[in-house]
């Protein structure tokens, strides 16, 4: 189901895919984070298999009567603080779903499903 925006000029209807495209987007600019985990292990891998960026893997939004939920599942980096990345994704998401496409997001949940060492040489 859309979220659909009231404006004088008429009705924006503004999909689900759109909202985790632009969160998506937004929490993989954010210092600690890894990479999103997947949670349509089916469609992701299907999408990799073949070749097809998406930027809206490991988040859930759904839109109930006019409350907006987001659901961010993140790998972050060892050796940063969890707590705080997870504060920065969620801070960020929020400002760019609000500045971007106007829409002020209810809760943005984060579950951080796992820690990645990476090697830098």
């Amino acid at each position: 189901m859309p979220k659909t925006i009231e404006t004088p000029l008429g009705t924006i209807a503004v999909s689900e895919d759109v909202i985790a495209t632009t969160a998506g987007i937004a929490a993989m600019d954010c210092y600690g984070l890894v990479g999103m985990a997947s949670r349509k292990q089916v469609k992701d891998s299907l999408s990799e298999l073949l070749g097809r960026d998406n930027p809206g893997r490991g988040v859930e939004v759904r839109i109930r009567d006019d409350e907006v939920y987001v659901d961010l599942y993140i790998i972050v980096s060892y050796g940063t603080n969890i707590y705080e990345v997870a504060q920065n994704v969620r801070e960020k998401v929020r400002y760019v779903l609000n500045e971007s496409i106007g829409i002020a997001v209810d809760k943005v949940n984060i579950f951080v499903q796992g820690v990645r060492v990476t090697t830098e040489h």
